[in-house]
C-alpha cells in the first residue's frame, strides 16, 4: 500500500471517528464528546508503540507485506472482541472496587517509566512462551502456505508460521490492552465511551501500520511521547486519591501536546538508521 493511499484511509477512519464524536456531542452533550475524543486520542497514541512491536515481529520472521495484511485484519477483528471483554470486565471491577483506579494509576506510571528508560535491544520472538504453548497444542509447519493459517501434511493438521505470528500479535495486544484501557479510565469509566473510543482507534490501525512501516525511522522519539502519556494518565488516576481532579479538557490538551511534541522532535532530530536484515525463522517457529 502506497503512503498516499495509507494517508487517505487513515483520514477516512479519523473522519468517521470525528462524525461519531459529533453525534455524541449532539445526543449526549459536550462532556461525553470530550471524553470520547480523549479516549480516542489516548488509544491512538498508545497504539503507536504496539504497531512498532508488530513491525519488529514481521521483520524478525521475514513476512512479506501481502501476508501481513491478512494477519493484521484478523488481529484487529480479535482485538475488537477482546476489548469488549476487557472493557466490560474493567468497568465492573471499577464500579465494585473504586480504589482499583489508584492501582491502575501506579501501573501506568511504572509502565511509562519502564518504556522511557528501557534500552533498545533485539528481541528474540522465536523463543516466545506463547509460541511454545501453541506448539504443544498443535504442530507447526516449517514453511508458509500462502495466506493459509492451517495446512494438512500426511493427513495431520498443522498450523502454519502465519498462524503462529497471528497468535503472537494477539498476545501482544492483550498486554497492550492492560495499559490502554486503564489509561482511558483516567478520562471516563462510561463503558460506551471507553469501548467506542477504543474501537474507532483500532479500526484504523491496519492503515496506520502500513504508514509506519514506511516512515518508522522518522518517528524514533514517539515512544517517549507515548511513555509520558502513560505517566500523565497514571498521575491523573492516582491524583483522585488526594481529591485532586484534572479536567478532561486539560487532559486532552496535555495528551495532544505530548504526542505532537514527540512527533516534532522525531522529525527535526532524526535518529541514525540502523541496518536490519530480515531473516527467515519459520524453522525456528516449527521447533
Amino acid at each position: 500500500m502506497s503512503t498516499k493511499k495509507s494517508l487517505q484511509h487513515i483520514a477516512f477512519w479519523c473522519g468517521l471517528a470525528l462524525l461519531f464524536n459529533i453525534g455524541i456531542y449532539i445526543f449526549m452533550g459536550h462532556e461525553k464528546a470530550l471524553a470520547f475524543l480523549g479516549g480516542y486520542v489516548i488509544e491512538q497514541s498508545l497504539s503507536l508503540d504496539n504497531l512498532f512491536l508488530f513491525l519488529l515481529v514481521f521483520e524478525t520472521f521475514g513476512i512479506k507485506p501481502e501476508y501481513q495484511k491478512r494477519v493484521l485484519t484478523y488481529g484487529i477483528a480479535g482485538a475488537v472482541i477482546l476489548r469488549f471483554i476487557f472493557v466490560i470486565l474493567g468497568v465492573t471491577i471499577v464500579n465494585k472496587f473504586h480504589w482499583i483506579l489508584y492501582v491502575f494509576g501506579l501501573i501506568l506510571m511504572v509502565s511509562g517509566l519502564k518504556m522511557m528508560f528501557k534500552k533498545e535491544k533485539v528481541q528474540n520472538f522465536t523463543d516466545n512462551k506463547l509460541l511454545k504453548v501453541l506448539h504443544k497444542i498443535i504442530p507447526i509447519s516449517n514453511k508458509l502456505e500462502g495466506e493459509k493459517f492451517f495446512t494438512r501434511q500426511n493427513k495431520v493438521l498443522y498450523a502454519t508460521p502465519l498462524f503462529a505470528i497471528l497468535i503472537l500479535i494477539e498476545g501482544s495486544d492483550i498486554l497492550f490492552a492492560i495499559d490502554s484501557i486503564p489509561a482511558v479510565f483516567s478520562i471516563t469509566t462510561d463503558p460506551f465511551i471507553v469501548y467506542t473510543s477504543n474501537i474507532f482507534a483500532i479500526l484504523g490501525l491496519r492503515n496506520m501500520y502500513f504508514l509506519l512501516e514506511k516512515l518508522h525511522n522518522k518517528f524514533a522519539y514517539v515512544k517517549y511521547g507515548v511513555a509520558l502519556i502513560l505517566i500523565f494518565t497514571g498521575i491523573k488516576l492516582s491524583a483522585g486519591f488526594f481529591h485532586v481532579d484534572i479536567s478532561t479538557l486539560v487532559s486532552l490538551i496535555t495528551i495532544f501536546a505530548l504526542l505532537a511534541l514527540s512527533i516534532l522532535v522525531s522529525v527535526f532530530i532524526p535518529k541514525k538508521e540502523k541496518a536490519s536484515v530480515p531473516c527467515d525463522t519459520s524453522k525456528d517457529i516449527a521447533q
